[in-house]
């Protein structure tokens, strides 16, 4: 038997054949049926999204998914209780949130905000230090234990070079790896991240990723993050949470992709989630039909330049067009037939111009 759990409605099968107690050691963090939103003064609570029911277990890497202002900070900070939630429960380790308070909290779960932190005096070693908070006593002062705690929390991310660095002498990435020792330091078995590489850039967005997953794998720490890098989700989370309209589904991001589900997250507009290929497109007008031959990842990316010019690329297409791509000692060439007459080019960028100026202006 498997493990069935009921989200909003919907059956989905987990489990890797045992059957776990939802409060025990298989579910480290859950929610049930959970209304997040704000609580106004003399008004009726703003509901943001409710009926939530989620969950993440030892040593799993999930990644938050939703349209912006669907929810996703106002959940994250409520399984975090800086947020009350309008009804129902979360539970960390079987217990239910609202039992958990101060310091015991903080033993329990970090949080890594969004916010960037402007101090002009504070060196990494001093942000990582924070961490120790909750185990120190009301002077802050760190014993033998909590020091080696932040030491190896600097060293886990990789920034023991950074370590006496102040913290406006660092780049952003490097300032993201340091909030997250800040939280390693704290020691919680669970860590939750509020979009953790909004404003990294392309390595940096990889790099922090996979550190998460390192983490989660090799300490067994259960990590949740929002994020809006599906591509990288896909590559590196074990579990996503995607918050739709009125709906939340989760599961292996590969099941959610068989499933269709990620094609709902834009239904209405002009994006189109490319099963095959695993990521979102821009749904085009096909025009011309364009014979193309070949093979290799040449053939992908010279279809891909090809849709995005409007032109429909395929080896059984129209006989007017036809372009051939040959590789020869390492060099593509890609031989264009029109009118019968030939052209040959080295480069994808300038068999594109000429279509574009000669064959269909």
């Amino acid at each position: 038997m498997q493990n069935n759990e009921i989200i909003q409605g919907k059956e989905i099968m987990e489990g890797n054949g045992e059957i776990k107690n939802m409060e025990g050691t298989g579910r480290i963090l859950r929610t049930r049926n959970l209304s997040i939103g704000f609580r106004e003064k003399k008004k009726s609570p703003g509901v943001i999204f409710e009926n939530i029911n989620v969950s993440a277990g030892e040593g799993e890497l999930v990644a938050l998914f939703g349209v912006n202002g669907v929810g996703k900070s106002t959940l994250l900070r409520s399984l975090v209780k800086l947020l009350s939630p309008l009804s129902g429960e979360i539970f960390l380790f079987g217990l239910n949130i609202n039992s958990l308070h101060g310091s015991e909290l903080a033993r329990k779960v970090g949080f890594v905000s969004t916010e960037t932190i402007h101090v002009n005096n504070l060196k990494v070693l001093d942000l990582v230090s924070l961490g120790r908070y909750p185990y120190t006593n009301w002077m802050g002062r760190l014993d033998r234990q909590d020091k080696e705690k932040v030491d190896d929390a600097i060293e886990m991310v990789g920034i023991k070079g950074l370590r006496h660095k102040y913290l406006n002498q660092i780049s952003d990435g490097e300032r993201q790896k340091a909030m997250i020792a800040r939280t390693l330091a704290q020691d919680t078995r669970i860590i939750v991240l509020d979009e953790p590489t909004a404003f990294l850039d392309l390595p940096n967005k990889y790099e922090v990723i996979h550190l998460l997953h390192n983490l989660a794998r090799q300490r067994k720490k259960t990590i949740v993050y929002s994020t809006h890098d599906l591509n990288i989700a896909i590559q590196e989370t074990d579990k996503i949470w995607l918050m739709l309209s009125g709906s939340v589904y989760q599961g292996a991001p590969e099941d959610l992709i068989l499933g269709g589900t990620f094609g709902k997250m834009f239904e209405h507009t002009s994006l189109l989630f490319n099963t095959g290929k695993g990521e979102f497109r821009i749904q085009r007008e096909l025009r011309e039909n364009i014979g193309l031959r070949g093979s290799g990842p040449e053939l992908r990316w010279t279809r891909n330049a090809l849709e995005r010019m409007g032109f429909r690329a395929d080896v059984q297409a129209g006989q007017d067009i036809i372009i051939d791509i040959t590789r020869n000692k390492g060099r593509i060439t890609w031989k264009l037939v029109a009118d019968h007459e030939q052209k040959l080019f080295n480069r994808i960028y300038d068999l594109c111009s000429y279509l574009a100026r000669y064959c269909f202006p």
